[in-house]
């Protein structure tokens, strides 16, 4: 989920970089060759610039997920443009809030994020809204906050975001953060589904709660490669079929 370069290294220092780069469909993507077998998508924000989402389509590109908001101040300013065009392509698209867990209250951030793009609605091609729990570009990883004081924000975020729109939130994060920053807690792992980080690896490694089957979206590279994207985007698998994806975008 690219914010910028810092953000990227940052975050290869808690998932494993990729290590085996394949050629797939004509793209060039580092992952391995599990990645491949469910409905492929990418997640993207302004740092990607200007898309051509018919292209990214074209290239069987199925699902997406595009930065909406950060904190209670920040919209990504691309967002107003790839939410839609995303839509008209056809891409099932879902929106993600950047959390900082240090700056306000989880209900707070859940509010910004609801009102500024991360509702959800009925239409076939809309996911729920996902909430990205990593280290920041630079500062304690874990925001300051105790693993109680995380547990809380992350609950007040689930249901002020349930309550406003219906949905369970998705989780983004990676296991180390995950264990790290909430001490190792199985609480959402019934009620979110996941979406787990962890780059160059035949299966991914789970946060706490969750399990092999009951993960739902795993991001294996940031250097992955589209058509109508230029430079690096990062890659991501579906744990499921095309029915199973629209099953999650349509509540049922």
């Amino acid at each position: 989920m690219p914010l910028s370069p810092t953000l990227n290294r940052l975050r290869a220092a808690v998932v494993l970089a990729a290590a085996t780069v394949l050629t797939v469909a004509g793209l060039a993507v580092a992952s391995p060759a599990q990645a491949q077998t469910g409905p492929a998508g990418i997640d993207v924000s302004n740092y990607q610039g200007a898309i051509n989402w018919t292209s990214v389509r074209n290239a069987g590109i199925q699902w997406a997920y595009i930065k909406a908001t950060e904190g209670t101040t920040y919209k990504d300013p691309r967002f107003n443009t790839n939410y839609p065009a995303a839509h008209a392509a056809g891409v099932i698209r879902g929106a993600y809030h950047f959390a900082r867990p240090n700056s306000s209250g989880g209900a707070a951030q859940a509010d910004y994020f609801a009102s500024n793009g991360g509702a959800w609605s009925a239409d076939n091609l809309t996911l729920p809204g996902a909430v990205d729990l990593e280290a920041p570009p630079s500062g304690a990883a874990c925001y300051g906050l105790t693993t109680t004081q995380m547990r809380t924000w992350i609950t007040d975020f689930y249901n002020r975001y349930k309550a406003r729109t219906g949905r369970d939130v998705v989780i983004y994060t990676t296991a180390s953060w995950w264990n790290s920053c909430t001490g190792s807690w199985t609480g959402m792992a019934s009620k979110s589904p996941l979406w787990v980080a962890h780059w160059g690896a035949s299966s991914p490694s789970l946060p706490a709660g969750w399990s092999s089957t009951t993960w739902t979206f795993w991001q294996y590279t940031a250097t992955g490669s589209v058509s109508g994207i230029a430079g690096n985007v990062d890659r991501d698998h579906f744990n499921g079929t095309r029915d199973r994806l629209l099953a999650l975008a349509n509540n049922t």
